[in-house]
């Protein structure tokens, strides 16, 4: 595990206090979405499917540090869209290590090189580079030529100034496990400080819908990829929880924490998750009070039912880790196990079916910005 000792103590401390608090929903990482907008159009991407009128909306460097403190997470994730199209996004990264958050800006690097200069390497500090695999691999899944080169000179260059960089990496359907291993192997030696892994989400509103992974292939997958770990090579060191990653091959039984990941965006806290907009709250106090946990999950709802992305589950492998440390340091020493049996699966026998309500936020926000256009301008004040 890559993760700093001084953020995993601090995130370990800031659990432990919840658990004697007795709190039962906590948030371990704010999810901040500025902007939706993005320089790349991926074909398994959710996020980026608005109309014009939305993808120019910003959030204040105000209204973020409002979602920092209002949700009190100890780490916050930038992403998006593209975070570096913010044009304040560097002051929204210093006004959340003033405040001693660990910030991760997520960014697909095609701006890194230029807007570096903005930033300064500290502590509390970590760029994620979207990279999917090898340069066929993430150019394919980028639907870009080229973008594999200028993410492996941004890194190259971000390592240089002194950044901490890690990659982030979705994995799908089409994945093959000796590649990914190679890759892995790749991304090692290119000095980046660790790897953050998911199976891809199935966007309803992606535009590539044939390549999501269900829970038994992601299982298989992941047990592919870590039976490949070849002893002379760098050790792979992810930005994860070893739970989590003995998640991912089937050996844990973990039902997911939506609250776990809370995400601002432009909308307002969305509900349940960062990868389903099923509504959304005013407040974080809203969001936490009012939403009904137990509809959503894997067994709750169907869109849930083959969902093991980190955004939901690393959060139940962290509060795991904490109240198990043991188990938690004995998969840290022998790593995901790659044989034998898997733990049982969720049932999906009693989940609801799914609800399409994607537009009925887009068309409120609509409305609401063509009311704004309408609106007339103040008087000029009599002289």
């Amino acid at each position: 595990m890559s993760i700093p000792l001084h953020q995993a103590l601090r995130v370990g401390a800031y659990v432990v206090k919840q658990h004697l608090i007795g709190r039962k929903r906590y948030p371990l990482v704010l999810m901040l979405e500025p902007l939706f907008r993005c320089n790349l159009a991926c074909a398994g991407c959710g996020k980026i499917d608005y109309p014009a009128e939305i993808l120019n909306q910003r959030l204040s460097v105000a209204e973020c540090m409002e979602a920092v403190d209002e949700c009190g997470a100890p780490v916050v994730v930038i992403a998006g869209g593209e975070p570096l199209l913010h044009k304040e996004i560097d002051e929204v990264v210093r006004q959340c290590i003033a405040r001693k958050k660990y910030v991760i800006v997520c960014t697909n690097a095609l701006l890194l090189e230029k807007k570096m200069e903005l930033f300064k390497p500290n502590k509390f500090f970590s760029w994620s580079v979207h990279l999917d695999g090898n340069r066929e691999d993430h150019d394919k899944s980028v639907c870009q030529d080229g973008v594999y080169d200028r993410c492996v000179s941004a890194i190259a260059k971000a390592k240089a100034a002194g950044f901490r960089t890690i990659i982030n990496a979705t994995l799908f359907n089409n994945a093959d496990p000796e590649r990914m291993a190679r890759f892995f192997d790749d991304v090692m030696e290119m000095g980046i400080d660790g790897i953050s892994v998911s199976p891809g989400y199935a966007y309803e509103r992606a535009p590539d819908q044939q390549h999501f992974l269900n829970r038994r292939a992601t299982k298989d997958l992941f047990r592919s990829i870590f039976s490949r770990r070849k002893p002379g090579k760098k050790k792979w060191e992810f930005n994860q929880s070893d739970l989590f990653l003995d998640f991912l091959a089937g050996n844990q039984t973990y039902h997911c924490t939506p609250w776990g990941n809370p995400t601002r965006t432009y909308f307002g806290w969305q509900r349940p998750c960062y990868l389903l907009g099923e509504g959304y709250a005013k407040t974080f106090k809203e969001l936490m009070e009012t939403t009904d946990w137990d509809a959503y999950g894997t067994g709750n709802y169907e869109k849930c039912a083959d969902c093991m992305v980190h955004s939901g589950y690393e959060a139940t492998a962290v509060m795991d880790s904490v109240k198990h440390p043991l188990k938690a340091a004995a998969v840290a020493l022998r790593g995901p196990k790659t044989t034998g049996a898997m733990a049982p699966d969720i049932s999906l026998d009693r989940q609801r079916p799914a609800e399409f309500v994607f537009s009925r936020h887009v068309q409120q926000a609509m409305e609401k910005i063509k009311h704004q256009k309408r609106a007339p301008e103040p008087a000029e004040p009599a002289e």
